[in-house]
């Protein structure tokens, strides 16, 4: 039976997934509200908050302590295109128990538009297929911000 294939002198794509936390669980970031949520995106957000769209995902473990971020996307002045199987494909590499999504309006108007929620609920329900929950979606302007989760959005 010596059919096996020989994988080291294979040409099929090698497909790996590393994920490398560098600090102890401790010390992650705990998101516990909107405003937590709020305080570690600003702290990684770009200087284009008034500029450009942007969109970005929070991954959490399951005490809600900061696994890491991802910028997904960035787009032009009125919006920027969102895959969910990158969002997802992040949160699965960190081993993600739950997710929050982010993004900025640049025109400094808080309230979401009717794609935002869409986009929030074809989210949330990608993530209970997962079983790897959407806690929120925060959109972010360069003075305030909206919760989709604390205005029941979600």
């Amino acid at each position: 039976m010596n059919n096996a294939v020989n994988l080291f002198n294979s040409n099929l794509a090698e497909i790996k997934i590393t994920y490398r936390n560098k600090q102890k669980f401790s010390d992650m970031q705990r998101v516990n509200s909107s405003k937590d949520a709020v305080d570690v995106l600003r702290s990684v957000w770009s200087d284009q908050i008034e500029y450009r769209e942007e969109f970005a995902v929070i991954c959490l473990n399951r005490a809600n302590r900061v696994l890491g971020y991802s910028f997904i996307s960035s787009g032009g002045l009125a919006g920027t295109v969102v895959d969910a199987k990158v969002v997802f494909q992040i949160a699965l590499k960190s081993n993600a128990s739950s997710i929050i999504l982010a993004h900025n309006h640049p025109s400094g108007n808080k309230q979401p538009s009717d794609p935002d929620i869409n986009l929030t609920k074809k989210m949330k329900q990608a993530g209970e297929l997962l079983d790897l929950p959407v806690l929120d979606h925060v959109i972010l302007t360069s003075e305030t911000y909206y919760s989709l989760a604390d205005e029941g959005d979600i």
